[in-house]
């Protein structure tokens, strides 16, 4: 297992206060070289702010780009990997509208849009503009590959340590840890010969290490660091994250677990049993922890979707029981944005229903169809072949601009 993420969250004002950033990377490298002590591989540390719009404010949203450039010089300064400003606000359209091009003027800089939340319910002005966003985001490279660092979001709160559903809520500092542990859930299932026995194996593991990152962190909390304050732990996200090698792959272990191929019948129940281990698991839980499918960063769902066994309507029903939803989905180039919301609504509507976080990362490949291999050049990356979306454009009253609730089945 690995740390994918140590995220710190804060909000850095704008202009930006170098004060604030400073504390963070000095935090940052502090935190980790006491998880490399404690025996983790740390991948990157990373930086999330409060929602842009709120940095921005409504009259200066068009700054977005050079604020994306601010940051990502600051953060590199900082030797921090990554930085995410946070979701686009649906009650400001103006929001949407110019992510795409913070995205062509920076490299390292995240972005998200709520589409949904419980509160406010379903907009479907801003799914329709997330849609956008994807369709005119696949054209900023020849392959694709921004809209890795842009996600739809349903219903995700602040304190989610994975990229790029990350941001902040408030002026205190907190931080959060993002686990790879997809390997855990393919040792605990390797040879088990009942269920419960792999579940206990993974449950007892998951704790192992819940209660090791705990403790690191809640040392690092009480560092003697006057102004700005130590941050919060706000938890882990122990999701099962895979790395594109079969050792860590979450298909991998849902084929340990009797599956003979991920995408055939009884898929689900074994990603319904890894998500509720992780849920039955003590630890202080942050984030989305539970069973997480991103088809380009795991050899065995890159495999499956290639041989044409696992699809996007898969993924979407494994959205049911899963924790993160539909991420790194290749789709072809010519899919529009008329043609993604649908799917991006259907992710609503589970995402409200079930009273969980969801997000979309689709990932139309300019000049590739289905069944089309990707081609992708990413350590993180293993590749597949292009999917099929079977969508075509919504006419009203579902394909207009309403906002409406739609309750949880968990008050009922």
């Amino acid at each position: 297992m690995k740390i994918r993420s140590i995220t710190y969250f804060c909000n850095p004002g704008w202009p930006l206060d170098d004060k604030i950033l400073g504390a963070a990377g000095e935090f940052l490298i502090r935190a980790r070289s006491a998880y490399e002590t404690a025996g983790y591989e740390v991948q990157t540390t990373r930086l999330a702010t409060v929602p842009f719009p709120g940095l921005l404010s409504k009259g200066r949203i068009s700054e977005l780009p050079e604020l994306a450039r601010a940051l990502e010089a600051a953060i590199r300064q900082i030797d921090v990997g990554y930085g995410s400003l946070g979701p686009a606000q649906p009650d400001i359209p103006r929001s949407f509208e110019v992510i795409p091009e913070a995205l062509a003027a920076s490299q390292n800089i995240f972005f998200g849009a709520l589409m949904a939340n419980a509160n406010r319910g379903i907009s479907l002005a801003a799914v329709r503009a997330c849609a956008g966003i994807i369709e005119k985001a696949a054209s900023i490279t020849p392959d694709g590959f921004a809209n890795l660092r842009f996600a739809a979001l349903a219903n995700v709160r602040p304190g989610a340590p994975f990229f790029p559903a990350a941001y902040h809520e408030g002026n205190q500092p907190a931080f959060a840890i993002a686990t790879e542990a997809a390997d855990l859930a393919v040792s605990a299932f390797t040879g088990a010969k009942t269920l419960e026995l792999g579940r206990r194996a993974l449950i007892a593991e998951i704790e192992k290490h819940g209660e090791t990152i705990a403790k690191v962190a809640r040392e690092l909390s009480r560092l003697p660091i006057p102004n700005p304050p130590s941050p919060a732990f706000g938890g882990i996200d122990f999701s099962l994250a895979p790395f594109p090698a079969e050792a860590q792959s979450l298909g991998a272990a849902v084929e340990r677990m009797g599956i003979p191929t991920v995408g055939r019948h009884g898929s689900l129940a074994a990603a319904a049993i890894l998500t509720e281990a992780v849920e039955r698991a003590e630890f202080l839980h942050a984030g989305f922890s539970g069973f997480m499918p991103p088809v380009l960063e795991d050899a065995v769902l890159a495999q499956r979707a290639a041989e044409g066994l696992l699809t996007v309507k898969d993924l979407l029903l494994y959205s049911a029981v899963c924790g993160t939803g539909l991420d790194t989905v290749p789709l072809p180039g010519d899919t529009t944005a008329a043609q993604i919301m649908p799917l991006l609504l259907d992710l609503c509507a589970l995402a409200l229903r079930l009273d969980k976080p969801l997000t979309a990362r689709l990932m139309p490949v300019p000049g590739r169809k289905a069944g089309d291999p990707t081609g992708f050049d990413f350590a993180f990356f293993a590749n597949s072949r292009v999917m099929e979306l079977d969508s075509s454009p919504m006419h009203p009253p579902l394909g207009g601009d309403e906002i409406f609730l739609l309750t949880s089945n968990k008050k009922h």
